[in-house]
Parts: structure tokens; sequence; C-alpha cells
């Protein structure tokens, strides 16, 4: 784990699931994942879109800073099809299922729209990848 991401979950820890810097107010979750070859348990901080209706959902996107390939997490969520999620002081399972089509283009298009940065990160991609969406359920 890098030490960005090691302070950011240091701090979410230490003030129940809130940051400041970059992240300052924005929804921040952190993700469980175990590796798909490792089994491995790693932590994943990230920014989420919670559903307009139903607490129990919220979407992840994996952008990796517009990089050109996918992050490590996003394969092993998909893979195991489950992970856990710390948001502020709970955590629970979740489910996931990857977002396709209009589904997923509506979900980033609304987290561009509140935050920039993931139009930025899309540009950087386009003709390379179209970043994922995850959708995390409580089980």
């Amino acid at each position: 784990m890098s030490d960005y991401n090691a302070k950011i979950i240091e701090e979410f820890l230490a003030n129940e699931g809130r940051v400041g810097g970059a992240f300052a107010g924005a929804p921040i979750v952190l993700v469980h994942h175990r590796g798909r070859r490792t089994g491995k348990e790693s932590v994943a901080p990230m920014m989420y879109l919670s559903h307009e209706t139903d607490a129990d959902v919220i979407y992840v996107f994996a952008s990796k800073g517009g990089a050109p390939e996918n992050p490590a997490w996003y394969y092993n969520l998909t893979s195991a099809g489950q992970g856990t999620v710390e948001r502020g002081t709970d955590t629970y399972a979740v489910e996931v299922r990857e977002l396709t089509g209009t589904e997923r283009d509506q979900r980033f298009e609304q987290q561009a729209e509140l935050y920039p940065g993931f139009a930025d990160y899309a540009k950087k991609t386009a003709g390379i990848r179209t970043i994922p969406v995850l959708e995390l359920t409580r089980v």
C-alpha cells in the first residue's frame, strides 16, 4: 500500500470516516478485498456515490487517477463478487456488481458532475479504457 493511501486510511479511522486535504468533505469509503491470486487482504480508500433512495447501495469508480490500466482492487472485487466496506463508523459485507451500458454511463456522469476530476480521468483514458463503475450492495 502506498504511503499516500496509508495516511488516508489512518485519518479515516481516526476521524469516524472523515478525511481532510484534497478529500475534505468528499464521501470516502474503505473497501477491503482479497487478492485473486495471493489471497492477501488489502484495503483501498476511494470516493463513492450514494444511491438516491437505497442507503444500502453505493457506487465506486475504478479510475486509478486516469491511468491506462484498471486498479488491482477492481479485478479482486469483480473476481470475488464480494468485499467489505467501512463507511463512516459502520463496517459491513457487500455484493459487487459491475454496471454496463447506459446504467454505467449515467452513474459515471453523476459522479463527474459532482466531482469534475472524474471527467478529467475519463479524458485521460479515452480510447484506452472505459472507467469501470461497481455497485456495492450491503448483504
